[in-house]
């Protein structure tokens, strides 16, 4: 396992890395300047420029950015003037309690929901579930935010709409996050527990007189999960690293607005400096997912 591990470590690293340069260099080769919104003169414009470094050769600010991304400093913000560290260190709490929540609420709902559709006996049940998960995989992420507010902020005010002041505020922003995740996981864990109940070992379990509840654990969620464990890895990266329109919507300071907002202003450390954030969070989420398959069935070998 300690080999597998450092091999993945290794090709976390490599993409990282290639992610960085991909974003870096397409970022330099768009025209303009991110000062030129500011209403600057010309003049004023080429001192920012290099003051910042801008007016150096596109090789030379890469070797300095790299250099510096070596020593943990992921730059200086050219619109609020500072350190990417900072932004993401005052956004990323807000982005995570939120995002932790909704790791919480899709696995739990989803997976509760997903063994309710494969075992209900009641055409009526599966097919309003059913229809329930169909509907949250097709319903976009912002029309779902936009519904909860319209519903519980506007129409029938009951829950805050606007910030993360209180408890209540987590409630519409989580359940806009977790809708999605959780008709995924529940049209996933229907499908593996369903194949999952229908094994010869399942089958010599019930013969042997084995309980119901004993099966279930013990024999069926143990291979049923796995899936659902692996579509973990993407969908924990995502919902830690937040919503980008949910965070927008909600007006919440996390992470992900921070960064819809570099892009929009052309703020190239930020967008740097959050695409490396995100990338290592996506790399080891997926590393802890492999790690995890192969703890619930030991028969995964992390070899490869």
């Amino acid at each position: 396992m300690v080999r597998y591990i450092i091999k993945r470590l290794f090709i976390g690293v490599v993409t990282i890395w290639a992610l960085i340069t991909i974003t870096f260099f397409l970022i330099r080769i768009m025209p303009g300047s991110p000062f030129e919104a500011d209403n600057l003169s010309q003049s004023a414009i080429e001192q920012l420029e290099s003051t910042y470094g801008l007016d150096e050769p596109m090789w030379k600010q890469y070797i300095l950015y790299m250099e510096n991304l070596m020593h943990g400093d992921l730059g200086i913000s050219y619109k609020k003037n500072v350190s990417v560290n900072t932004l993401i260190a005052r956004g990323f709490p807000y982005t995570l309690s939120i995002g932790l929540l909704s790791i919480a609420v899709s696995a739990f709902i989803g997976i509760l929901m997903g063994i309710w559709m494969a075992t209900s006996k009641r055409l009526a049940v599966k097919n309003t579930l059913l229809g329930i998960a169909t509907l949250g995989v097709s319903i976009p992420g912002f029309v779902t935010a936009i519904l909860l507010m319209m519903v519980f902020g506007v129409w029938w005010p009951v829950l805050p709409i606007v910030g993360l002041g209180s408890p209540a505020n987590y409630i519409l922003p989580v359940a806009a996050q977790s809708f999605g995740q959780i008709a995924s996981i529940a049209r996933l864990t229907k499908s593996t527990y369903s194949e999952a109940i229908q094994m010869d070992y399942v089958t010599m379990a019930r013969a042997k007189g084995l309980s119901n509840l004993y099966i279930t654990v013990r024999h069926v969620l143990k291979n049923a999960l796995i899936p659902v464990v692996t579509y973990f890895g993407p969908a924990i990266a995502f919902l830690i690293t937040g919503s980008f329109v949910v965070e927008s919507i909600f007006s919440i300071p996390g992470i992900g607005r921070e960064f819809t907002n570099a892009i929009t202003n052309r703020d190239y450390t930020v967008v740097l400096g959050f695409s490396v954030f995100i990338g290592v969070i996506i790399t080891v989420a997926n590393l802890a997912v492999d790690i995890i398959c192969s703890l619930i069935d030991p028969r995964i070998k992390l070899t490869n």
